[in-house]
Formats: structure tokens, sequence, C-alpha cells
């Protein structure tokens, strides 16, 4: 009962958080400052209402339900509430920009800078729904001391972070494993968040994996997404589909030592060093540690670990979540970064969560190679 009243609780904040910043963009669409406010069409009044009144629900039903219908209500959903993230950046803009004149004694036209700003808005927040379809390939190199000579100019491909669920599905995932054979590397790892959590028949979204092949093998480490609830589902699919799933464990690959640590046991820092430890890794020669998010690369480090391979972080998908990321993961929100003798390469990731839109981020598949 406790957890329901909780979830209830969230809801209801939520989805009064979202009327509210409708109506603040409503009424600073018709906010004039000689008449102060001047009703808007009912076709607005009625647009805005219904948007308002989409995300929440569309959530609701995406964690239980896919089929055509729920999945055409959830992408236009998000898109907005994408949307939406610009537009509230917008009237923020404005009202600045008005009382700094207002406090100084310039006119300025409000209703044709709201124009502007709001246009600009729209403009920006549709860029971004382009540009998150648009998967480019990073190239990065890594030089490992103690590699051993067989890995020696050899490639591996990072992905993470798909989010298979109402906005992407198995032919985006098709399009990601035609890409990454493209690129013919010796081993492939997949960082978590395949999944997004919501409803999916796991096993079908999963059936592309199949086609994904390397000499050294396909790994996969659980991500949060995964982990929301039961991972058992997710992790029967992957295995199904040909990919050695790793639970906290370390394989060897031609002399290099992998390893693999799900988000679980890995965001609190005592249990993640607690695995490390466990593992047995040899400090001598060099490794690969893939854990979803880079929450305590100090942690991987301590243990000996040479490279870190994570995602989850999307540089922050979209301004201003952008700003919120890289102050939380600092120097590890993105790219190839150091902290002692431990390397770590951090993905923006190849899908979104939530608004299906990136500014500011590029969605990819990294390609690293070997010195």
């Amino acid at each position: 009962m406790k957890v329901s009243n909780r979830i209830i609780t969230f809801v209801l904040i939520l989805q009064s958080v979202l009327l509210f910043t409708h109506l603040l963009v409503y009424e600073t669409w018709t906010f004039s400052p000689t008449t102060g406010h001047t009703p808007g069409p009912l076709w607005l009044k009625l647009l805005l209402g219904f948007l308002a009144l989409t995300f929440v629900p569309a959530s609701v039903l995406a964690f239980r339900y896919t089929n055509a219908a729920v999945r055409l209500f959830y992408r236009i959903a998000a898109v907005w509430a994408g949307l939406l993230s610009f537009l509230v950046f917008a009237v923020a803009c404005c009202w600045i920009v008005f009382s700094l004149a207002f406090a100084i004694g310039l006119n300025v036209n409000f209703h044709l800078m709201v124009e502007i700003l709001f246009g600009i808005a729209l403009a920006a927040g549709t860029y971004g729904v382009f540009n998150a379809s648009w998967t480019r390939i990073t190239r990065a190199t890594v030089r490992l001391a103690n590699l051993p000579a067989a890995w020696r100019g050899r490639k591996a491909a990072l992905i993470s972070d798909l989010h298979l669920g109402h906005i992407r599905n198995g032919n985006f995932l098709r399009r990601m494993v035609a890409t990454i054979s493209r690129e013919a590397p010796h081993a492939i790892f997949i960082a978590g968040d395949l999944y997004d959590g919501t409803a999916i028949d796991a096993a079908r979204a999963a059936e592309p994996l199949s086609q994904l092949t390397a000499p050294h093998g396909v790994y996969f480490v659980a991500g949060n997404h995964e982990q929301f609830r039961d991972d058992s589902k997710y992790l029967r699919a992957i295995e199904a589909a040909g990919v050695r799933v790793l639970n906290n464990e370390k394989v060897e690959a031609d002399g290099l030592q992998i390893v693999g640590v799900p988000y679980k046991n890995a965001w609190q820092r005592n249990a993640f060093a607690s695995v490390l430890q466990a593992i047995g890794l040899d400090r001598n020669r060099a490794s690969i540690l893939v854990t979803h998010a880079p929450d305590h690369p100090e942690v991987a480090e301590s243990a000996g670990i040479s490279l870190q391979l994570s995602g989850h972080t999307h540089l922050g998908q979209f301004i201003p979540w952008s700003w919120i990321a890289r102050r939380i993961y600092r120097q590890f929100v993105y790219g190839l970064s150091r902290i002692g003798n431990l390397q770590v390469f951090t993905s923006s990731g190849a899908g979104t969560w939530g608004p299906p839109l990136r500014l500011g981020s590029n969605p990819e598949i990294v390609v690293l190679q070997f010195e």
C-alpha cells in the first residue's frame, strides 16, 4: 500500500507540473503588456489541454501494453514532452527579457518576441527529433599497458542505450547490427539498456542480435532499465540470440581479460568494490570492464582495471539535461577520460529515453582501436 501511495503521489505531482507548464505556455502566448491577458482561441486551449494530459497516461499504458495504438500514443506524447521542454525554456527567456526591459524603461514588442522564441524552440526541438535518428560512428584509439600482442591493431565496437520499446524496436536494432557488422570488429560490447523497460516482446526484439558476430565474442551487461524489475526475461532473450551475458564475471579473449558487472551490482560503491575483488583480476595484464554507468570509476581504478566501457548518461540528450548530466558525471559524462591508470570511455548511446530527440548530443556506435 505504501509503495502504491508513493507511485500515486508521484504521478499526481508529475501531472500537476505538466498542467502548470502548459498553462504557462498558454498565458505567455496570450499575454499583452498593454491589456494584460487576452483570451486565446478555443482550439489552442483544447489542444494544450489535450497535450497536457498525454504523457502520464501514455507512460502508464506503455508499461503494461504493447500494440500499435499504444505505440503511436506514446510516440506523440514523448515527442511533445521534448518540444515542451524547449518551449518552457523559451517562456523563461521571454519573461526574463521582458522584466529587464521593463526595469530599465525599454519598450519591447512582447508578442513578437514570444513568436520568435517559440519558433526557435519548436525548430530546435524538431531538429532534435531528426538528429536522434541519425546514428554516427565515433572512432577512438586506446593505448593500454600490457596489451596482449595479438590485440594490437584490433578493433572493438561499443554500443549502449538502444532503449528498445515503443519508440525504437527490432527494425532499429537491425540497422545497428548491420552498421556494426560492416566495421568487422574483433569483439562487440553492449553496455546495457538494450531495452527501455516498457512492455515488449523481449525475445522478438532481440532476434536481430543473432546476426551479430565477432571473432572474440559479443558481450552484454545489464543496465538499469533491464533491472527496473526482474531482468530474467531480458537476459534469456539476449542469451537466446547468441550473446554472452556477463554477470559479475571475467572471461578471457586471446589473453585479454573482459569483465562484466551489471548495474545493480555497480551503482553502490562498496558492492562494486566487493564484486571486482571477488572476480580475481590479474593486475599485470590488460583488462576491459563493461558496466552500464560511469558511477564509480575510482573503484575500477583501485581494482586494477585498464579500460572501462560505459553508457547511461546519454550526454543528457538535450539542453538543459545535458548541463545536469555534466555536473553529475563531470569528465566521465562522455568520451575518453582517465583517472589514475584507468581509462574510461563513456558512450552517449544509440537510442533515447523519454523524448526521442537529441540536441547537443549525437546517437552513436563507438569503434575502438587498440594500441
